[in-house]
């Protein structure tokens, strides 16, 4: 990455890794706050904790992930407007989307915190974790502000094409997590509420951290507090974007809570460790999952410059680098799965089943990279839509059925409930390859037609 974030020119392999790198780091921090939450309530609470946090916490990922859906149309529009050289309606676009997350923090926390029971009672929680499903989920949806604003400001730093700025953040707060973790779950036997408690806390402190910073940096835009405003038309351009990302984010958490409530009829000891395989999985899917948000930054970039040729280039990029880490991570995934999943859970039979299900997430290795990395792409150029029909079909034609029909096979075995996983993602790949070919030779056949005009 250039010193100014500009990535419309020079080499690109080492910019996008300097870039991608502090994401990765991020990224893996950020997995911290809810490993962290596991981790310790895995060692020093109950089962009845660990299926808890692990069912709550995958519905906060939900939230979540719409949230930085919306957010990416941010990333996608600052990107394109520096890349076209607009410095003022890049300022623009930052003000209006502080004033459209702000509202939406409002309202949907006070939604999620009076819907608890009814979201607990909706991903089947057992019996016996019912409650302490709902006290974390109530206390991560007061905290919703936090998270929002998190990542609003993420999406802000990479459409500038800063990386590490984020990375500082939440370096701080991973660590006030941890702390807050062990004093509360550990020292005050608090459970399950307690590592909601320390999540939010250490939410707030990144966001409150990422204001200081970038009062304090010079900024490719410029930007005053008249411009944090309703800005109808820019606000709707950011939601053109993100909205199709965010749904295709909704969409496929719901496909993963789905799976996860078949789960939970299965026993306590099946909720607890697919909960901890889905933690394990959070990190083993870290490098392409980065490569992912890297690219529509690089690429957004070079899109609003006329430059495709660089857009194209860091894709592949981006698959030959995070395709080798994928499959290291997956030979680690089926052949040592139960040392990782060790690292967030005492029990055995918890281990036990959370390695059976992580087996087939080794074969997801192998294929995120590359619809990860072309995701991203096509998120930078603008084609969200196709984001989010790739990611419908995969979630929905693929993923929820096949995990259906393999809970009825008898015995139940997690491993054939998470072969769904990587079907969708063979579907996904296919079907972002078939859609790269095709703008492909379509910009080209553009571009010969301009040559003869």
């Amino acid at each position: 990455m250039m010193k100014d974030g500009n990535f419309t020119e020079g080499k690109i392999l080492g910019p996008l890794l300097r870039f991608a790198v502090p994401v990765i780091l991020a990224m893996f921090l950020q997995s911290l706050y809810g490993a962290a939450d596991l981790l310790v309530v895995g060692r020093y609470a109950l089962s009845e904790d660990v299926s808890a946090v692990s069912t709550g916490a995958q519905i906060m990922q939900t939230v979540t992930s719409v949230i930085a859906g919306l957010a990416m149309g941010t990333t996608i529009l600052l990107g394109q407007k520096i890349g076209e050289g607009k410095a003022d309606e890049a300022g623009k676009t930052v003000g209006a989307s502080i004033a459209f997350f702000a509202a939406a923090a409002v309202v949907l926390s006070a939604v999620m915190v009076m819907n608890t029971s009814f979201l607990a009672r909706l991903m089947n929680a057992p019996q016996e974790a019912f409650s302490r499903t709902c006290d974390y989920l109530r206390i991560c949806s007061a905290g919703l502000i936090f998270i929002i604003a998190y990542n609003l400001f993420g999406s802000l730093f990479r459409g500038i094409g800063n990386s590490r700025i984020p990375l500082a953040a939440v370096a701080v707060a991973a660590v006030f997590n941890i702390l807050g973790d062990l004093l509360l779950v550990k020292g005050f036997g608090m459970g399950a509420s307690g590592a909601a408690l320390a999540t939010i806390v250490s939410q707030g402190l990144s966001v409150l951290i990422s204001m200081l910073i970038i009062r304090r940096i010079p900024l490719p835009f410029t930007f005053n507090r008249k411009d944090i405003r309703f800005e109808r038309s820019i606000i709707g351009r950011v939601l053109n974007f993100g909205v199709p990302i965010a749904l295709m984010d909704f969409l496929v958490g719901i496909s993963f809570l789905i799976i996860l409530a078949i789960v939970n009829n299965v026993g306590l000891s099946a909720s607890a460790g697919v909960g901890v395989a889905e933690k394990v999985c959070g990190f083993i899917m870290l490098i392409p999952s980065a490569f992912g948000q890297s690219m529509a930054s690089v690429v957004s970039q070079n899109y609003g410059a006329g430059k495709m040729d660089r857009a194209y280039r860091a894709l592949f990029c981006g698959i030959a680098v995070s395709f080798v880490f994928g499959a290291i991570m997956g030979w680690l995934s089926f052949f040592h799965g139960d040392l990782l999943c060790g690292i967030f859970s005492k029990e055995p039979e918890v281990i036990a089943r959370g390695w059976e299900y992580l087996k087939a997430y080794a074969i997801d290795c192998l294929l995120t990279p590359f619809f990860f990395c072309c995701t991203g792409f096509f998120n930078g150029c603008g084609h969200t839509k196709f984001v989010m029909l790739q990611g419908m079909i995969g979630a929905f034609c693929v993923r929820v059925p096949v995990s259906w029909m393999m809970a009825k096979i008898q015995p139940v075995s997690l491993f054939r409930i998470g072969l769904a996983t990587p079907a969708s993602s063979f579907v996904q790949t296919v079907l972002c390859i078939a859609f790269l070919l095709y703008t492909s030779r379509k910009m080209k056949s553009t571009e010969r037609t301009k040559g003869v005009l």
